[in-house]
């Protein structure tokens, strides 16, 4: 699990544990004992090796890192608000970092046999699904993140044919990346609710369902 302390890593992460079908569920951040930070190959470098001293046969890899707003990024109201240094932030994050991820932890998957790598991206990163503009570089570095996955399946699969890439849409979530953007009537889902619903979407995939974009009921969303 990557973004392990955040409020969705940290109910999927509880949830994964607490289901018989896992032997052990690890989990990393930034406050993690081998920290990750996405912004840092090296630190990604020092995950993985993490990971493969641990006994451990890699089924589910989900990534729950990303970031809307703060931390050095801005969730832009029209296109005077933007700035080339939060753009550059944006796209490490959301984009670059999980790409490094997909660098170092695909390569770990077993060749035979069911497994997935999922990420979390978000409706607002579809091209076509876009009518309201605005969040130009959480837009942008999602849309990026979706041509990623897309295209990692592709090599993904020409060496585990029965293992997934894909990206996943949580829907709107209690959590800080959110709270200063929910509207009134947007269905806001707590984390334990967000993590049962991706846990089951994941359930439902097949390996066909490779490279494509899903929102947290398992409906497939338009690139």
């Amino acid at each position: 699990m990557f973004g392990a302390s955040g409020g969705i890593g940290r109910a999927l992460a509880l949830r994964l544990a607490a289901q018989p079908g896992f032997s052990a569920v690890l989990g990393y951040s930034r406050s993690s004992a081998v920290a990750l930070d996405l912004c840092d190959e090296s630190s990604i470098e020092a995950v993985a090796a993490d990971v493969q001293r641990s006994p451990v046969d890699l089924r589910l890899l989900i990534d729950a890192t990303g970031v809307l707003d703060g931390d050095g990024v801005v969730a832009e109201k029209t296109w005077r608000q933007m700035d080339g240094a939060a753009m550059m932030r944006a796209f490490v994050v959301n984009a670059i970092g999980p790409a490094l991820l997909m660098k170092h932890f695909l390569p770990l998957l077993p060749r035979a046999g069911r497994c997935v790598f999922a990420t979390l991206s978000a409706r607002v990163g579809s091209i076509g699904d876009n009518r309201l503009g605005g969040w130009y570089s959480y837009r942008a570095s999602k849309a990026a993140l979706n041509q990623i996955v897309r295209t990692a399946a592709i090599e993904l699969r020409r060496t585990r044919p029965e293992a997934l890439c894909i990206a996943l849409h949580p829907g709107t979530v209690a959590t800080p990346l959110s709270a200063r953007f929910a509207k009134p009537g947007l269905e806001v889902q707590s984390p334990e609710v967000a993590a049962l619903r991706i846990l089951a979407v994941l359930n439902t995939l097949t390996a066909q369902s490779s490279g494509e974009f899903f929102d947290q009921r398992g409906r497939p969303i338009v690139w």
